[in-house]
């Protein structure tokens, strides 16, 4: 009985199969039955399903006669995905009064299709208005926050300057990763890219709006172009997509507050497309039907085929994202079979049956395949849901031929044979693990060791006496009393211990003495062994057992090899060349990080032309490799796991192809590829951005001239009396206030050794300097905190900038208190005039001294940094260590002796976010309000802005591994009971938590830094050095 498709039924019939399999998943119940009528009852309302299933009193309603796998109303044949969570205003259904549940019913209904004529937007779309309306309104809000934030965007806009060809990243701009994700995959579709691209407006566009949800599509288009031009010709690393999110936000209009399901989004995304290009391919028809390039890009056909009550039917069905249970699945080709399959498809190829099911079978597959993994499942016990963590495989190539109608016949048999085969491996499962765990007692041992043993114990060297009797005996040869053998149960029992007098040298407490007491007597046996057994009992019964454990052995390994070969047969039941003709490439993997109400989305898309995985995570995009992939997205391990697969026909190749120039046949790259208006929109872009450079450039050239200036003016109007230490004065001068008592020691030194060898001085100071930088001092000594020079000398600084820095130490207008010191600065200054213009270049003399100066200020934030932590006192350590952190980075990509021990630093960093991780959640736990809030406190405002310092280098596992820890740490949260105004407090922060992408912000303001002479700072470095030495750190 083929069903026709002009036969009108409820909306919902259409996909009822499609809405029961979404019940199953939110709820977690299982009885068709019940989901059938649940279904029925709301008239195909979802939600009000969902609401009278999960009511706390609902009775299961009485099973009626069901209309089932009927088809669709005309026109209509579109399969939806429905993945919106129930609304919270639903009418409480919990009672017995059946009026009431018919009335919210009746209520739904009659508003959802007001609604609908009013403004033309469904109940589902109202639904997505609210999260885009809570991103943006969190985006909003959080420039509006008064307390101070740690980072901020960076002032420097080389920054957020492109890097040669690097994919442009998608700025998050309040809870929109799921925008990102989305867009970025979808971007990279070339053939995608060129119809948003090249997508003109309507001539009539003016008079197009019917009403708003037309009014809302044409806009939209316009943004996404915009947007997706900017990612193509920006010379900004990022773009901000607010303008777009801002578009669909004002399309609707709502209060309620969450983050955005990416299959959700996905689905409406299309149909907003689907709707924009409709409206131009029914401008351009020439009297045949409008072909629509979304449809014909993301939508393919389906037919089912099933039996109810004894009754065949079939019926075609349109897709776009096709659903697939996760749970109970260890890859995709099994979720697959799944959902294809429903019910007992034995009663299809049966006459006399009663029993019922149905077979999917793809009729058109679409060019771009998308595949939404369920993986969250209502718990009716917490009644909300969660997220399902198992692993799922998934292979970068999927051939599809299985489960296309034209090879319906033979996959059928291969299913039968597979099903065959399962069922005699189960068997033979079963055989084996009879072998492996023999016994019929709690524990259990494979039977070839238990054989094994019996044939040690049989050959063991016979014993004549009881192994208590020999025990007996050694202890009265000791001189010490053998232990009491408590009487046998068939025995009559003696007087008991409150019987015997308690002087009774028997009744004695034992005193264990170790090594006495219990060492074992140099004649007992080490193992049981047999008291008696002849030379032929022990040839029969080794002959036996050694022939026993060999056939064991045999019956195992053909056991194991027969498993094996099964195993490899079903792998391979579809490898013939029949069956790989419609291969799938996986396109873009979709990452969700997170529980169920709260995580962070990043996706991994393929570069089909570099032949590399990237990862697109917000503004940060890398390079990334399938292993990695891997470990992210097939879940099972951390919280992260594939929440959305998109496959590409391998054959379409047009997909993926670039464009070429029509007349040269060069490939169109970069600007080339946008239409005219879209390119000069990207100019004027790019302007801007290149105006934002030129005004940075310039105001740091005035910046160094007036620093020119400075250096010009006379030194002695420079160098007052009571100036700040080097680490708060930019000019050079200043290292000769610290050195002045070296340089007069120098001088002393050359005096004392010949009356006229003051000038010897200079010479003396810098063979010193040279001792220092050459020598290997312990940790506890820096020697290039005590000189610039010795600084200069290991990182190999050109030696007329070490001449000139000695020679203006001496040089200095402080030495001249007396005659002999102002001969040495009179000598040094004579030889800085000799030092011709061209000899030093003055700004790399002056980059020299700059870098020293960032050097003593990164010890300086270490060794403050470092003094707090030790008095535990974290949250003011981890600001210092922060800054010391990235300062000593930035040295150290100059030469490895510019900075300190990058791994030391950053320990101590990541052990100061843990322990405040543990205080906050800590301080979160206790329930009191007061408490919760500081706790919070310290997330927001010190761990999460510090998370992406330990994400940016993916290098540093340790760093992965406690982002992991404390992200964890609050996710396990969720599974918890607590009160609503924690939860609420829980939901509203966790994806500040989850959402952390790589970007690096810069520093508002440093702490500040005390001043200190070289010899204190020497002293302060060297004391907390040896303290940690003292004491070792974990990790270190």
């Amino acid at each position: 009985l083929r069903v026709e498709s002009n036969a009108v039924q409820a909306p919902w019939r259409m996909h009822q199969q499609t809405f029961l399999n979404q019940l199953r998943e939110i709820t977690g119940i299982n009885d068709i039955q019940v989901l059938q009528q649940a279904l029925k009852d709301s008239n195909g309302n979802l939600e009000l399903a969902v609401a009278f299933l999960t009511a706390k009193n609902a009775k299961v309603p009485q099973l009626e006669e069901a209309t089932y796998y009927q088809t669709a109303l005309p026109g209509n044949d579109r399969y939806i995905s429905v993945g919106s969570q129930a609304d919270t205003n639903v009418i409480d259904l919990t009672g017995d009064d059946k009026d009431d549940l018919q009335r919210a019913i009746a209520l739904s209904l009659e508003e959802s299709n007001r609604a609908f004529r009013e403004t033309g937007i469904t109940d589902e779309e109202q639904a997505i208005s609210r999260v885009l309306e809570a991103s943006i309104a969190e985006n909003k809000a959080s420039l509006k926050r008064t307390h101070p934030e740690v980072w901020s965007d960076s002032p420097n806009p080389y920054d957020r300057k492109r890097q040669d060809n690097c994919p442009v990243g998608l700025k998050n701009v309040g809870n929109t990763c799921w925008f990102s994700a989305v867009i970025q995959s979808l971007f990279n579709l070339l053939e995608f890219r060129r119809l948003v691209l090249n997508f003109n407006p309507p001539a009539n566009a003016q008079d197009l709006p019917r009403n708003q949800k037309e009014h809302r599509n044409l806009p939209f288009m316009r943004e996404l172009r915009y947007l997706f031009a900017l990612l193509v010709g920006s010379k900004r690393k990022y773009v901000d997509p607010s303008r777009a999110v801002e578009i669909l936000k004002d399309a609707f209009k709502s209060n309620d507050s969450q983050q955005q399901d990416v299959s959700e989004f996905t689905h409406k995304l299309l149909d907003w497309l689907e709707d924009a290009f409709q409206i131009k391919a029914e401008e351009e028809r020439d009297g045949e039907k409008p072909k629509n390039p979304m449809v014909e890009l993301f939508y393919g056909r389906f037919l089912a085929v099933g039996v109810l009550e004894g009754k065949k039917f079939e019926n075609t069905e349109m897709f776009g994202q096709y659903p697939l249970q996760v749970n109970g699945f260890k890859d995709l080709h099994e979720c697959l079979e799944a959902a294809m399959i429903e019910g007992e498809i034995e009663s299809l190829h049966s006459e006399n049956s009663a029993k019922s099911g149905q077979e999917h079978w793809f009729t058109e597959l679409p060019p771009v395949l998308t595949f939404e993994l369920s993986r969250f499942e209502f718990n009716q016990a917490l009644g909300r849901p969660e997220k399902i963590h198992n692993k799922l495989e998934f292979p970068p190539i999927l051939y599809l031929d299985r489960y296309m109608h034209k090879n319906r016949e033979i996959t059928r048999i291969k299913r039968d044979e597979i099903k065959r085969l399962k069922e005699y491996l189960t068997v033979l499962q079963q055989r084996l693990e009879r072998y492996l765990s023999y016994g019929s007692g709690p524990k259990r041992f494979p039977l070839v060791d238990v054989l094994q043993y019996a044939l040690e114990f049989a050959s063991s060297k016979p014993v004549c006496t009881s192994p208590v009797d020999d025990l007996g005996a050694s202890a009265s040869a000791s001189g010490t009393l053998p232990p009491q053998i408590p009487p046998s149960t068939t025995e009559q029992q003696g007087p008991s211990s409150s019987d015997v007098p308690s002087t009774s040298p028997v009744q004695r407490s034992v005193i264990h003495k170790p090594f006495t007491q219990s060492r074992i007597p140099p004649d007992l046996p080490m193992h049981p062994a047999p008291r008696h057994i002849t030379e032929e009992e022990l040839s029969v019964l080794e002959g036996c057992l050694h022939r026993w454990r060999t056939e064991v052995e045999n019956d195992t390994r053909d056991l194991q090899e027969s498993i094996s070969r099964i195993h490899r047969t079903i792998e391979l039941m579809y490898s013939d060349k029949t069956m790989v003709q419609v291969p799938y490439r996986l396109h873009a993997v979709l990452v969700h990080e997170g529980q169920a109400n709260a995580g962070h989305y990043w996706a991994y898309i393929y570069d089909h032309h570099q032949n590399r995985w990237m990862k697109y995570n917000d503004i940060s995009v890398t390079k990334s490799t399938w292993e990695e992939l891997e470990r992210d997205s097939f879940g099972g391990y951390r919280n992260a796991s594939a929440y959305c697969l998109m496959y590409i026909n391998d054959k379409e190749q047009y997909l993926i192809q670039e464009e070429f120039n029509k007349e040269t046949g060069q490939i169109l790259v970069g600007m080339d590829t946008l239409p005219s208006d879209l390119r000069d929109y990207v100019k004027e872009d790019n302007k801007r951005f290149e105006k934002e450079l030129e005004e940075w450039d310039a105001e740091l050239a005035q910046k160094t001239q007036q620093e020119k200036l400075l250096s010009q003016i006379p030194r002695t109007q420079t160098v007052q009396a009571g100036e700040p230490e080097y680490l708060e004065q930019p000019s050079r001068t200043d290292i000769s206030k610290h050195l002045k008592e070296d340089s007069v020691q120098a001088i002393n030194k050359a005096l004392a050794e010949q009356e006229d060898r003051g000038p010897e001085a200079i010479k003396l100071e810098y063979t010193r300097l040279l001792k220092l930088a050459q020598e290997d001092p312990p940790p506890e000594c820096d020697y290039r905190l005590r000189h610039a020079i010795v600084y200069f000398i290991q990182n190999q600084a050109p030696k007329k900038i070490i001449e000139r820095t000695l020679l203006e130490q001496f040089g200095d207008h402080n030495l001249s208190f007396d005659e002999r010191c102002r001969n040495i600065m009179k000598v040094a200054q004579a030889k800085l005039e000799m030092i011709k213009p061209d000899e030093v270049n003055m700004e790399e003399y002056e980059r020299w001294h700059q870098d020293y100066r960032h050097f003593r200020e990164t010890t300086m934030f270490l060794m403050v940094g470092l003094e707090f932590f030790q008095k535990k006192s974290y949250m003011e350590a981890l600001l210092y260590l922060i800054y010391a952190y990235q300062n000593n980075k930035e040295l150290l990509s100059k030469g490895p002796y510019r900075g300190h021990d990058e791994e030391l630093i950053s320990h101590y960093r990541r052990e100061c976010l843990l322990k405040l991780n543990e205080h906050a959640a800590a301080l979160f736990e206790s329930g009191d309000d007061q408490e919760v809030n500081n706790g919070l406190i310290i997330m927001n405002e010190l761990i999460v802005p510090c998370l992406p310092l330990l994400l940016v280098d993916e290098m540093e596992e340790k760093d992965i591994v406690a982002v992991e820890d404390m992200r964890n740490r609050w996710c396990s949260y969720l599974g918890q009971e607590m009160e609503p105004n924690l939860q609420e407090k829980l939901t509203d922060f966790l994806p500040k938590l989850l959402d952390c992408s790589t970007e690096i912000k810069g520093f508002n303001d440093p702490p500040k830094l005390p001043s200190y002479s070289t010899h204190e700072l020497c002293e302060r470095y060297a004391r907390i050095m040896l303290s940690l030495s003292r004491t070792p750190a974990d990790g270190r």
